[in-house]
């Protein structure tokens, strides 16, 4: 979330791309005057359309569709004016924080962006109070106020440097009071915003067209008139879709052997670009408190002990993922490498030991759940591989279920789930928002973890420094209580990979720091 000038980064996607078409020069258009819209396929459908309801990959049709006040242009590391023209702290312990709204903004359909409209927005995500929704980024906040038309007044319950970054997050968006209950969320499939886009038609599951908003007062500079999301099952179909020439780019979903194959492929073979970047994106275990084995830290520790994540990252995916030891990845300021330091190599006597000195001698059984359409098509292989590794030891007797991700999503939300796995695509590329979501009576998980120290230590005496580089203490203290809990159990980091047609331009610019696709950077190329 927050004031992370020395440790935020822009994404920095670097092409893979062999030659240029013989014969031609490629140059870019800056005409959104092209042929049909541009089409994206990606494996990640939003689970709703309502802000209020979301803390997941929905934001990456928010970005496009809504406005918050605070955004990233190409290039910033840090949250710049987007809704609103400027934006400080107006005190010397960041605690208020103060933004005045452009001039003249609306809605798309035409009703007023006002000071009241950013109110209403982020009171009705405390008063609807989401399980496991975007609420749990408001800890700090203790009231907004909107003294005129433009201005807005943020009152915060303790110094939070990292406010800014939050209300630069999707979860922010502003909704209009007269489409968007204060007390309910909006259950239609249609969206009232002030993005860049507008959403002209949506199928769940399948499709999104979007179309150029006219009514848009903001940084972006849209490259494109339309663009066309559809959403896929499968890595395989969506490939063979933009080798088919139905779709123009790829974003979340590739599968580890279609990267290879592509990685493998000359330009004269495949019309494809394949666009590699840096990722901070991470795989992890949740264990339930309140189930009668995964609420043993006995039975968590005895799995951190013996899950081999070299293997699923090379067995499973192809080397294109790294191995994980801690919560937060590789590259941040503060990052760690606790399990290996504290579990080492997979080792099935030792994880005997951790169940027999806790008086556990029978096989522990265990149901492990994973959602069938949201993370790409290995997850069900890599739940294959974890059950093989826990049930090798001969200690565990593994089930393996899954769910689409919207029923997957309510079942852990109510607690249903032993061990769940989930995937985390940052809000912002900090520590904190790859501590601070997982923890405290109300996050990202639906499942309660209030460990005091840092919740009401560690977080709040970080979030008092402005300077990032200077919490490292605080972020490797709290990674050893996750590791010591074990109730996290982070097993890989991944990387950005987009595939796109040779014919379109800016999909290496496309990626905001938590590497959501701002479609607007996307057009198509002409060549003379």
């Amino acid at each position: 979330m927050f004031n992370r000038n020395r440790c935020l980064r822009r994404v920095a996607a670097i092409a893979s791309i062999s030659s240029l078409l013989a014969g031609c020069g490629v140059l870019s258009s800056d005409s959104p005057e092209d042929e049909g819209p541009i089409v994206v396929g990606t494996t990640s459908s939003p689970s709703t359309l309502d802000p209020a309801a979301s803390w997941d990959s929905s934001w990456e049709l928010f970005r496009n569709l809504y406005q918050t006040l605070l955004s990233y242009p190409i290039g910033a590391t840090t949250p710049q004016p987007d809704a609103a023209e400027n934006c400080e702290f107006s005190d010397t312990s960041n605690q208020v924080f103060r933004c005045e709204l452009r001039e003249g903004l609306t809605f798309s359909d035409g009703s007023t962006l006002d000071a009241k409209a950013v109110k209403h927005s982020i009171d009705r995500i405390r008063q609807i109070n989401v399980n496991g929704g975007p609420a749990g980024l408001l800890g700090s906040l203790e009231r907004v106020q909107a003294p005129s038309e433009r201005e807005v007044v943020f009152y915060l319950n303790k110094p939070d440097a990292t406010f800014p970054f939050v209300l630069a997050t999707p979860a922010m968006s502003i909704v209009d009071p007269d489409s968007y209950p204060a007390g309910s969320l909006r259950e239609d499939k249609s969206v009232v915003g002030s993005g860049p886009y507008t959403l002209q038609s949506y199928e769940e599951g399948k499709e999104a067209q979007l179309v150029r908003n006219d009514k848009y007062k903001g940084y972006a500079e849209r490259k494109n008139d339309a663009v066309t999301i559809r959403y896929y099952q499968d890595s395989g179909e969506m490939v063979k879709a933009l080798r088919d020439k139905r779709i123009d780019v790829t974003y979340r979903g590739l599968a580890a052997g279609d990267i290879v194959e592509l990685q493998g492929r000359t330009s004269k073979e495949e019309e494809i670009q394949l666009i590699d970047g840096t990722g901070t994106d991470i795989n992890y275990l949740v264990f339930n408190p309140k189930d009668p084995w995964a609420g043993k830290k006995a039975v968590r520790q005895a799995i951190a002990q013996l899950v081999d994540r070299a293997a699923i990252a090379h067995k499973v995916y192809k080397d294109t993922v790294d191995p994980l030891y801690s919560m937060v990845p590789k590259g941040l300021t503060g990052h760690t490498t606790g399990f290996f330091d504290d579990f080492g190599d997979p080792d099935a006597d030792k994880a005997e030991e951790i169940l027999r000195d806790a008086g556990i001698t029978e096989k522990v059984p265990l149901t492990l759940w994973y959602t069938s359409d949201r993370y790409g098509s290995e997850t069900a292989l890599e739940f294959k591989e974890l059950e093989g590794q826990l049930e090798a030891s001969g200690l565990f007797d593994v089930t393996l279920k899954s769910r689409p991700w919207k029923t997957y999503v309510e079942g852990y939300q109510k607690g249903e789930y032993p061990v769940f796995g989930r995937g985390w695509f940052p809000d912002f590329p900090d520590a904190d928002n790859f501590i601070a979501p997982f923890v405290g009576k109300q996050n990202a998980l639906g499942t309660p973890y209030d460990n005091k120290k840092i919740v009401n230590d560690l977080l709040p005496s970080s979030r008092r420094e402005s300077d990032r580089g200077n919490v490292v203490k605080q972020f490797e203290e709290a990674q050893q209580i996750l590791v010591n809990d074990a109730r996290l159990l982070p097993l890989w980091q991944g990387r950005q990979y987009v595939a796109a047609s040779r014919e379109i331009s800016g999909a290496e610019r496309a990626l905001d720091p938590s590497t959501i696709m701002m479609m607007w950077q996307l057009s198509r190329k002409t060549s003379w």
